[in-house]
């Protein structure tokens, strides 16, 4: 099913009891229809807050590889600007987008938000109002540097409050000096820019959108780090962290036996044996900070070995 921007407005201004301008709950839950697990009472996928903890320990460079060689070859966005290049975002996707703003369709969306649904203040507050912890907001503003400040102080306050986690925005930020002094938040922008925002008006919340060269769903997996950010379907975020966490293991695993002369690189660079995979769960064994892992887990994570 292709979904298209204008689908997305077809659904926003239809009559279906929706909240602002967000897409039916079987809308979203079909379009995540290979997420089996919790869902947020909106349909969003609720990955477990202990495997978002777990991804904040993997690299990009091998959750990318995993996605490529299941076919998610449009998960990865770089050239982002970030206040603090030591403090990653790792969480749940919610997703915004924005589109130039429209006097008569601003009217309306802002009206209905208003009158009919309790809504406060600009657009770009109410995606804010639907954030929980471990959320990460992730808003398309078409690119937009001046007059596209989606965040500043007062709003990065208020979502780190609500979250404990930054945002990534196809937009700019705002009030750089105030947000740097917000410890454990980020923000990955496309630039930084002194004016206020305007002329912007919010026409999806928790849509599929366009982030880059990259499709977003509500509820991926958000992993953002200095090399540029990775959608993980959520779907595919236990498989990823998973294999990641092996790769992990492995690698210092064969670090240690080439240095012995115990293996060969192409030995450990290959399809293991009975007797290396012994030895492996022995040596893992000995390092339980590195987590445990069964022979049929091994033999499971192995199996799919294209890296």
């Amino acid at each position: 099913m292709k979904f298209s921007i204008a689908l997305i407005v077809a659904f926003a201004f239809s009559t279906h009891s929706l909240v602002a301008q967000t897409i039916p709950k079987e809308e979203l839950t079909f379009l995540t229809s290979e997420w089996k697990g919790e869902r947020f009472p909106d349909g969003r996928p609720k990955i477990p807050d202990a495997l978002v903890d777990r991804a904040k320990k993997i690299g990009i460079d091998d959750a990318w590889t995993v996605l490529k060689n299941e076919g998610y070859t449009n998960q990865f966005e770089g050239g982002w600007k970030f206040i603090h290049d030591d403090v990653i975002v790792v969480g749940r996707a919610v997703t915004a987008m924005f589109m130039p703003s429209r006097p008569d369709v601003e009217k309306n969306i802002k009206e209905r938000g208003t009158t009919k649904q309790g809504r406060k203040g600009n657009t770009n507050t109410w995606p804010i109002e639907t954030l929980t912890k471990g959320d990460v907001y992730v808003a398309d503003g078409f690119g937009k540097i001046g007059g596209g400040t989606l965040v500043g102080a007062t709003l990065g306050n208020a979502i780190f409050s609500k979250t404990g986690n930054g945002v990534v925005f196809n937009g700019a930020a705002r009030d750089l000096q105030e947000l740097q002094n917000i410890k454990g938040f980020n923000a990955f922008v496309r630039d930084f820019h002194p004016s206020f925002l305007e002329e912007m008006v919010l026409m999806g919340l928790n849509t599929p959108i366009r982030m880059g060269g990259t499709m977003v769903l509500p509820g991926d997996l958000v992993i953002a780090q200095r090399e540029g950010i990775l959608f993980v379907p959520a779907h595919m975020a236990e498989q990823v962290i998973t294999t990641c966490e092996f790769v992990t293991r492995k690698d210092q695993f064969g670090f240690e036996m080439v240095k012995s002369n115990r293996y060969t690189t192409g030995q450990i660079d290959s399809q293991w044996t009975d007797e290396i995979k012994t030895e492996f769960l022995k040596w893992l064994g000995q390092h339980p900070e590195l987590g445990a892992m069964t022979r049929p887990e091994l033999d499971k994570v192995m199996s799919k070995r294209t890296w």
